[in-house]
C-alpha cells in the first residue's frame, strides 16, 4: 500500500498534504478549530470543549501508552519521492499514528454535540490521517489504529461528561396560562449585556410582543426591587431575556406575585431554559400564543438574618462561591472564561475545609452542592433534570475528614467510582439545614454570590412557579 501511494503521479495534492500534516502537529489545527467553535454558544461551543478533552485523552493513549508498548520502525524515507517527504521526520514509534488519533477524537467528540458540524469536520480529519501516509511517516495500519483509538476515546468522553438531554424535563402540572397575543399585560426585563454583541434582547421582544412593556437592569438598583416596582394591576405575566442569574431574579418575583414567566434564552449557557424546553425565542412565542405552561418547583434558601433567596438551578457553599467572587473581580480584565479558569486554579490550590452540621449531623466538607430537583448523573458532573416537579433538592458534598480526601475524590472522578467512594455523598431531600461551625460563609445561587451567613435553610417549594413552554 505504501508503494502504491508512492507511485502516484505528482499533483497539487503533494504540497497540500505536506502543509496539512504540519498544521496538525501538536494538534494545533484542532485547537484552532476548537477556538472557532467556542466563539458560538450552544452545541458548537460544547463540541469544541469536548473535542479538546478528547484530544487530550487520545494523545495520552496513543503517545504515552500504545507507542512504548508497540515499538515499530517508520517507513523508510527512500520509499517516497523527495518532493513528498517531510523535512523533519518524527523519531518516535510509528504505531499508532498520534495525528490520526487526535483527528478522529476531535471529529467524534464534536459530532456527538453537533452532528452537522462533526460531519463537516470529518473529511478534514480523514485528510489529516491520510496525509501521514502520503508524506511517508506512517504505515497505513498505523493510521487505522490511530483512527480507532481516536473514535473510541471521543465516544468515551460520555463516560465522564454525559451528553445533555435533548428532551425537556417532565412536569405533571400542566397549567392554562393567559395567552399573550401582542404582549398586552406583559412586562419583560431585557438585559442588554446578554446575548450576541450585535443583538439587543429588547428588539426581539418588540418584534414578537409589540405591546409589551420593557424594563432594563439598573446597576444602581437591586434587580428584584426594580422588577417589583415595575408591576401594577394590569400586569398578567412577567418575562425575562437574559442568563440564569437574571432569570433567577425575575423568577423569584414571578413566584411571589403569582405571575407566569416568559423565558427568552439570551444567556451564555441557558441551563434553566434548556431544562424547561424553551431553547429558542420561537418556542416562547408558540407557548405564549396558546397559553401553554407548566408548574415547576423552585429552590429557596433562607439565610438567617439576611432574608431569602430563590434559585432555579443550583446553590452551593464552599469553594464555588469564592471562585465566583474572584472571577467577577478579574473578568473585566481577562474575560469571563479565562477569569473563571484562573479563579478555579487559585481556589482549588488554597481551599480550606468548612465545618458544618447538616440537619444536625457534624461534617467537614470541601464543597456542598444543592440542585433544584434531582439531577442526573449522580456523579461528579450533574448535567440534566428529568423532572421539574420532584419536590426535592439534590444534595451532594465532598468530605474533608478522611485521609487524602482530595486525591481520593479526583481518583474516583477519573475512574467514575464516586458511588462507592467514602469521600462523596449524595441524597435527595426536601429540606436541608446547614449551620457553619467555623465562622461565616457565602452562599452562591445560580452562579451569583450571595450574602454571608452561618445558618442556611434550603428547601424545595413545590409548584412555586408557572412557566410558559410549548
Amino acid at each position: 500500500m505504501m508503494r502504491r501511494s508512492a507511485a502516484l503521479r505528482r499533483t497539487w495534492l503533494d504540497p497540500a498534504m505536506l502543509r496539512l500534516s504540519r498544521s496538525a502537529n501538536h494538534s494545533l489545527l484542532w485547537f484552532a478549530l476548537a477556538g472557532v467553535l467556542a466563539a458560538r454558544k450552544g452545541t458548537t461551543r460544547r463540541g469544541g470543549l469536548r473535542g479538546v478533552a478528547a484530544i487530550a485523552g487520545a494523545s495520552a493513549v496513543a503517545n504515552l501508552i500504545a507507542k512504548p508498548i508497540f515499538p515499530r520502525r517508520r517507513p523508510a524515507a527512500e520509499l517516497l519521492p523527495l518532493h513528498r517527504r517531510l523535512e523533519k521526520r518524527p523519531t518516535s514509534s510509528s504505531f499508532p499514528s498520534g495525528h490520526s488519533a487526535s483527528a478522529a477524537a476531535f471529529a467524534t467528540a464534536v459530532a456527538m454535540e453537533n452532528p452537522a458540524v462533526g460531519a463537516a469536520i470529518a473529511p478534514l480529519a480523514a485528510a489529516v490521517a491520510y496525509s501521514r501516509v502520503h508524506t511517508g511517516v506512517h504505515w497505513p495500519t498505523d493510521v487505522l489504529a490511530g483512527l480507532g483509538i481516536g473514535v473510541g476515546v471521543g465516544a468515551a468522553t460520555r463516560h465522564w461528561w454525559p451528553l445533555p438531554e435533548t428532551a425537556p424535563a417532565h412536569s405533571e402540572h400542566h397549567v392554562d396560562a393567559p395567552p399573550l397575543g401582542d404582549g398586552s399585560g406583559l412586562v419583560v426585563l431585557a438585559n442588554p449585556a446578554s446575548g450576541p454583541d450585535d443583538a439587543d434582547p429588547a428588539d426581539t421582544v418588540k418584534q414578537h410582543w409589540p405591546a409589551a412593556r420593557i424594563i432594563r437592569p439598573d446597576p444602581a438598583r437591586d434587580l428584584i426591587s426594580l422588577v417589583h416596582e415595575s408591576l401594577d394591576d394590569t400586569v398578567v405575566a412577567l418575562g425575562v431575556a437574559g442568563g440564569d442569574g437574571t432569570v433567577a431574579a425575575v423568577a423569584s418575583v414571578a413566584a411571589e406575585r403569582g405571575l407566569p414567566l416568559v423565558l427568552l434564552p439570551f444567556g451564555t449557557l441557558n441551563h434553566f431554559a434548556r431544562d424547561i424546553g424553551v431553547t429558542t425565542v420561537e418556542d416562547a412565542v408558540a407557548a405564549t400564543a396558546t397559553g401553554s405552561a407548566v408548574g415547576i418547583d423552585l429552590g429557596l434558601v433562607d439565610v438567617a438574618g439576611d432574608g431569602q433567596r430563590w434559585f432555579v438551578n443550583t446553590a452551593s457553599l464552599g469553594g464555588y462561591p469564592e471562585m465566583v467572587r474572584l472571577r467577577e473581580r478579574m473578568e473585566h480584565r481577562w474575560g469571563k472564561w479565562l477569569a473563571a479558569g484562573i479563579a478555579m486554579v487559585r481556589v482549588l490550590r488554597s481551599a480550606q475545609p468548612i465545618q458544618v452540621t447538616l440537619n444536625g449531623e457534624r461534617r467537614v466538607l470541601w464543597l456542598l452542592f444543592l440542585g433544584n430537583g434531582s439531577y442526573l448523573p449522580k456523579g461528579f458532573a450533574p448535567s440534566s433534570r428529568p423532572a421539574l416537579d420532584s419536590g426535592c433538592l439534590d444534595v451532594r458534598y465532598v468530605r474533608a475528614d478522611v485521609p487524602y480526601s482530595r486525591a481520593r475524590f479526583v481518583a474516583a472522578v477519573l475512574t467514575r467510582t464516586l458511588h462507592a467512594s467514602h469521600v462523596y455523598r449524595q441524597a435527595d431531600v426536601a429540606e436541608l439545614k446547614v449551620e457553619v461551625v467555623d465562622g461565616h460563609r457565602r452562599v452562591a445561587t445560580d452562579g451569583e454570590v450571595g450574602p454571608l451567613g452561618n445558618t442556611f435553610t434550603f428547601e424545595s417549594r413545590r409548584r412555586a412557579l408557572v412557566v410558559y413552554r410549548p
